[in-house]
């Protein structure tokens, strides 16, 4: 498998990353950050602390610390099943 990298992030597995809810329109979801422990169609799984929070992709900007180091990813090129959208092939939104 290849690596996870600014270019490639939109086609690979979240599960696992790193990631801060930098804005999102519920008030509420501004200041989580952990790690991606599950994704649907919608929404991302994020362990923080000993809680898991869920957070709307369509309504949030991410941002996933990579090994490269950070990206900033709008949460609406993420809206779709993770097993359709490694399959698509999209225009860079970030």
């Amino acid at each position: 498998m290849t690596a996870v990298t600014p270019r490639n992030i939109l086609r690979h597995e979240l599960i696992g990353l790193e990631v801060d809810v930098i804005r999102s329109t519920n008030r509420c979801c501004d200041s989580i950050s952990g790690k991606v422990v599950d994704e649907s169609r919608n929404t991302l799984m994020i362990k923080q602390g000993e809680s898991v929070k869920r957070v709307a992709k369509r309504d949030a900007l991410f941002k996933f610390k990579l090994p490269e180091g950070c990206v900033e990813v709008e949460g609406s090129a993420l809206v779709s099943r993770p097993e359709d959208r490694v399959k698509r092939k999209s225009k860079r939104r970030w």
